[in-house]
């Protein structure tokens, strides 16, 4: 123990003597055998495209950061042309691979069943991931999220093959459905409780351009919250704005955490916190869901999670992690503060203009960043930012779901829930 301290202590004095410590350490990432979804998209990384970011730089509108370092710039120089691959998914460490083949058939049997024009399909949840309060994933519900590009034509065709998915809305036809999806609560439409290849399952729909808005400004953090936890990919999408989001979601995700923590903290701790972002503010927290939610998520899948966050992690100068220790330090400077700020989601930076300066006053973007940077409290301001997104958009989509899946379901679905958090206590 007194040997790990001490070794612990060698490395805090060698971080404090050089910044480019952390890169040697980036070799030790490649002996995780997981598949996460940026590992896919990466491996598909070649050259040629330019990442179109003049928006991502250092403009005034508030959505996006100076994004332009020149790792991040290499890796999505170009993206080739992907393919649908329903093999390669996410399962747990002691998963066989006839168990990972399996799933993998099963989500490519489900997703085959729909109309085509889906471009990106993934499952997540306790159905696709193993989770502590969850022994036999097999006995979960399966949830899915489909993302099209003509929402309105798609549900259409998919009201022709499967009209029983639909509540009584489907009596309005493709137009209202489509109007209820992209008009109200989080730009999506989910449909429960289906029974599919022997399970149930959800699948919520969203429009590609929905989904980008969310992933680049954190509208409603609603999908773009489950992309910052580990996903099964079953379609890999070939829109390059779409790899583009969903890389910019994951840094976004890591500059909030960073600023909700303290100096020193673990690697738990910083998976956890990025997790909990998109149930800061959700009421169904306190209703519904097991207290336990975010650990019983982390813990079981700390190793996906460094997969999907590690290249971030090493290429962040302002901080440093020593992974052998599965401990991570920051510099809590006016620096660090601005650097990580200035690189949060348009939305999220609003909520912070909105709680230092009087309705009616818009001062110049920069200014509104380094009078939060001199505040040494900035995290709380912020964290109250993104509790005020989540509320608001998971009450909206919350009422708008007793519509979309009919009350009956609704009742079920929600009393599972309750069930589920009162054996958690």
């Amino acid at each position: 123990m007194l040997i790990k301290v001490f070794t612990f202590s060698v490395h805090r004095q060698l971080w404090r003597m050089t910044k480019n410590v952390a890169a040697q350490h980036e070799g030790s990432l490649k002996s995780v055998h997981h598949f996460s979804f940026l590992q896919q998209i990466q491996q598909r990384l070649n050259h040629g495209l330019s990442l179109r970011c003049k928006n991502l730089s250092g403009t005034t509108d508030p959505g996006i950061c100076l994004r332009t370092n020149s790792s991040w710039s290499r890796e999505v120089e170009s993206i080739s042309t992907l393919k649908i691959k329903s093999d390669k998914i996410l399962v747990p460490k002691e998963s066989t691979a006839s168990l990972q083949n399996k799933q993998g058939e099963l989500y490519g049997r489900i997703v085959e069943s729909f109309p085509p024009g889906i471009e990106m399909a993934f499952a997540y949840g306790s159905g696709a991931f193993q989770q502590n309060n969850s022994l036999d994933q097999s006995k979960n519900m399966l949830d899915f999220i489909f993302v099209v590009n003509k929402p309105k034509l798609w549900h259409e065709q998919n009201l022709k093959v499967h009209p029983h998915h639909y509540s009584f809305l489907k009596r309005l036809g493709p137009r209202t459905v489509y109007r209820m999806q992209d008009k109200y609560g989080a730009g999506v439409y989910f449909n429960t409780l289906v029974p599919m290849e022997g399970r149930l399952i959800k699948y919520g729909v969203i429009s590609t351009a929905r989904l980008i808005t969310d992933l680049l400004d954190w509208e409603t953090l609603y999908i773009s919250g489950r992309l910052h936890k580990p996903i099964s990919l079953v379609i890999i999408p070939g829109n390059e704005d779409l790899l583009t989001a969903m890389k910019v979601n994951l840094q976004s995700a890591v500059h909030a955490a960073l600023l909700l923590l303290p100096d020193m903290f673990t690697e738990e701790q910083l998976f956890s916190t990025i997790a909990g972002l998109s149930y800061a503010g959700d009421f169904r927290m306190a209703v519904a869901e097991d207290s336990n939610k975010v650990q019983n998520i982390v813990r079981p899948n700390l190793a996906l999670f460094r997969q999907m966050y590690g290249p971030i992690l090493l290429s962040d100068e302002h901080l440093t992690w020593w992974q052998d220790e599965g401990q991570l330090e920051q510099a809590l400077t006016f620096h660090s503060r601005h650097h990580h700020l200035k690189c949060l989601p348009g939305q999220v930076l609003y909520g912070l203009l909105m709680q230092k300066y009087q309705v009616g006053v818009f001062p110049d973007l920069e200014e509104i960043i380094k009078k939060h940077a001199y505040d040494k409290e900035c995290g709380k301001y912020v964290s109250t930012s993104i509790q005020h997104i989540v509320k608001k958009s998971s009450l909206t989509q919350s009422i708008k779901g007793i519509l979309t899946a009919g009350f009956i379901k609704t009742l079920r679905y929600s009393s599972s829930k309750v069930l589920k958090k009162l054996r958690s206590r």
